[in-house]
């Protein structure tokens, strides 16, 4: 049975990655920064729910411990936050710390499980807006920047391990109905999360350290 790891799980995308992947037959192993709250999360078939607040370095460490040596077919780092709305240092701060240094740090953590299975596969879920080729209108310049600085880190670690067999992607997942997009967005959590699954089902070794949107588009620095 193969196994997923899914970031911050208890509510939007993650969550509708966690039913899909286990509705699919998928071991999915859940991550919740306050797990006991995460109450739907709990009620699926086949997930796990394990504590993860990837600012704290010892939360990881803890976190990695639990899993031993267990081989890890699939990480998806999900777990984000949008962030401030105008110039504040300390939250600026917070946000690169969440939403890039975690997630690297993560990745560092979990190479050696990722790398027992024969697919293993890292995906963080960015945006289109860490595109500098695509901003035409310089809004959400904070949150801009943290994804745009996750996208080169996660590059640079699919380069650093090139030949170790893995295969990291950065995803879009569309303008997406939840806390976060709204409820006038374009898509369901269903559709982006089925799209964006196709695609990591797709990834292939020569496609490591690429950008692409749910629907298979391929984005441009």
């Amino acid at each position: 049975m193969a196994t997923v790891i899914i970031t911050g799980a208890n509510r939007g995308l993650g969550l509708e990655m966690a039913k899909q992947y286990a509705a699919n037959g998928w071991d999915v192993i859940s991550t919740a920064r306050e797990p006991e709250k995460a109450k739907e999360l709990k009620a699926i078939d086949k997930v796990t729910v394990m504590h993860l607040d990837a600012a704290d370095d010892a939360s990881i460490e803890k976190f990695v411990a639990q899993l031993a040596d267990r081989p890890v077919d699939l990480f998806i780092n999900n777990a984000g936050i949008y962030g401030p709305t105008e110039l504040d240092r300390d939250q600026w701060l917070d946000l690169f710390n969440v939403n890039v240094v975690g997630p690297v740090k993560l990745a560092t953590a979990l190479k050696d499980n990722v790398t027992k299975s024969a697919d293993g596969k890292m995906v963080v879920i960015s945006s289109q807006v860490g595109s500098i080729a695509e901003n035409d209108s310089g809004n959400m310049m904070y949150y801009r920047t943290s994804k745009a600085a996750v996208n080169q880190a996660w590059h640079s670690l699919a380069q650093q391990w090139q030949d170790e067999g893995l295969t990291l992607a950065m995803l879009h997942p569309g303008w997406v109905q939840t806390d976060m997009g709204g409820a006038n967005a374009d898509l369901t959590p269903e559709e982006s999360v089925e799209g964006m699954r196709a695609v990591i089902d797709g990834l292939s070794h020569d496609q490591n350290g690429k950008f692409y949107d749910y629907s298979g588009r391929e984005i441009p620095w």
